[in-house]
């Protein structure tokens, strides 16, 4: 059963992604915040991390390439960045400690490094015209600050939930 939990709950991640894309972009004052909710991306890269690099790219190229036809015109660009990223985070396992804290970090560096590729990919393409310190303070920060409250309420439940699963993996092998 938990062989078919973690694709059941990236699937839904996919599916709610949209639906807190609605709460942006909040208006505070004079200023208007782009929250970007990755959670997809977020879970992937625990999977990588936690479970298993290889599987993780494999997903990510799934969802990527999802998220290419779904939202937006350009096919490719998250089937290339989505696996991209889960192998980074899978190979940064030899170097880092696979605690909690340490993963919430690395996912959120990792995905601000994924948001600065956009932004230049499409600033190169003229498909946005936000100044670079727009971008940072009314895009990127919002974004890293929804995703981390994001991680905090589930970034435990996803550790579990691969750590079932590695251990059920364990099981059926031995």
């Amino acid at each position: 059963m938990i062989r078919f939990l973690i694709p059941f709950v990236a699937v839904i991640l996919f599916l709610l992604e949209p639906e807190f894309a609605l709460f942006s972009p909040i208006e505070w004052g004079e200023e208007i915040f782009i929250l970007v909710p990755r959670f997809v991306i977020l879970y992937l890269i625990f999977i990588s991390i936690y479970y298993s690099r290889k599987r993780a790219c494999l997903y990510g190229l799934f969802f990527g390439l999802l998220y290419d036809v779904f939202y937006i015109d350009i096919i490719g660009l998250y089937s290339f960045l989505y696996p991209l990223v889960c192998f980074v985070a899978g190979s940064s396992v030899r170097f880092i400690h696979q605690h909690l804290s340490v993963t919430t970090i690395l996912s959120l560096v990792l995905v601000a490094l994924m948001e600065f590729v956009l932004y230049y990919f499409f600033s190169f393409t003229n498909l946005t015209a936000i100044p670079l310190a727009g971008f940072l303070s009314n895009r990127l920060l919002p974004t890293i600050i929804a995703n981390l409250l994001f991680l905090i309420m589930l970034g435990w439940a996803f550790k579990y939930l691969i750590n079932a699963r590695v251990l059920q993996h364990a099981r059926d092998i031995s």
